[in-house]
């Protein structure tokens, strides 16, 4: 597969502080691509250098094999994460000045920005101040900016902050829509149940490192069934007596449970069994969630730190 995103070694230093440290990804053309992290873990700061907003201090950026720069932004529909739209314009005329500077003539941005708001049903915002929109409408909006000209690669940072489920919906088909016509896209979020729906391949990020990067498919295949889903009916109070697991999600006739250090899960359906009545018992891999927490978490920082006191 060809690449439309190249990321080599890309270092960036703000004084004493690393944000990002020899990061290295790529991705394929058509491909969707979850860029993941903790707050302050890298993420912004390399969507910034693969736009040429900012200049890494070593290694470098290709875009469909050119050196990032501003040709490559030509290239780029970039959303980012504080949103930049001028309060004082009306909706129709900032759409059609944001299209304009990308390069549409002013009759196809017209029409290209008539069917977009149509699509997110706010075609009756079009004489709209953009400073009296809510949070959720200037984020349609800023969407709209972004795809209107019909770039190749997309980068959405944080795109469903501020959207209500119907509309977080909608924008997920619309992106579904755009990999479908063979466009390229980078997004970052901390929407774990976003990602799983709909990346491709995907990059974690902790500390200004990759410590985590590949298909999703096969990540989960790695990490193996180590989750067990639990229903009942009866007393749970044995899950409170488990040892070496996480209870992750808990109701009162559910729990989701993931086994710790090699528990076998057996161990877990006979505890259960003397205490409840099951209805189901289901060994699964884990959520992208769960795995996020093991490789970034207080699983992975213990593990660490009783490796250094064996060191």
């Amino acid at each position: 597969m060809t690449n439309t995103i190249e990321v080599h070694n890309v270092t960036k230093a703000f004084g004493e502080t690393k944000a990002v440290d020899d990061v290295s990804f790529n991705i394929e053309k058509g491909k969707i691509f979850g860029l993941l992290g903790p707050n302050g873990a890298g993420k912004t700061t390399t969507i910034r250098m693969i736009n040429y907003i900012i200049l890494p201090d070593d290694g470098k950026v290709l875009i469909n094999g050119i050196k990032a720069g501003p040709q490559t932004q030509k290239m780029i529909g970039y959303m980012p994460e504080e949103r930049g739209l001028y309060k004082k314009m009306k909706v129709g005329e900032q759409l059609l000045y944001l299209a304009q500077l990308k390069g549409l003539s002013a009759s196809d941005a017209r029409e290209k920005i008539r069917y977009w708001l149509k699509r997110f049903n706010a075609y009756d915002w079009h004489s709209k101040v953009v400073g009296e929109l809510s949070k959720g409408m200037s984020q349609k909006i800023q969407f709209i900016s972004t795809i209107v000209h019909d770039p190749e690669i997309y980068i959405f940072d944080e795109p469903f902050s501020g959207l209500d489920p119907i509309n977080s919906e909608l924008l997920k088909e619309i992106i579904i829509e755009l990999k479908e016509k063979g466009n390229t896209i980078l997004f970052s979020t901390h929407r774990m149940e976003q990602v799983e729906q709909m990346c491709d391949d995907i990059c974690l990020f902790n500390n200004g490192k990759v410590v985590l990067t590949g298909n999703l498919r096969n990540i989960k295949k790695e990490f193996g069934k180590n989750t067990v889903l639990i229903e009942f009916q009866g007393d749970g109070s044995f899950l409170d007596r488990l040892e070496n697991v996480r209870i992750n999600n808990r109701s009162t006739n559910f729990a989701e449970v993931r086994i710790l250090d090699g528990l076998n899960s057996q161990t877990i359906l006979k505890k259960a069994m003397e205490a409840a009545e099951i209805h189901k018992f289901q060994l699964v891999e884990p959520s992208l969630n769960e795995i996020f927490i093991s490789v970034v978490g207080e699983d992975n920082i213990k593990k660490q730190h009783e490796e250094e006191l064996r060191a």
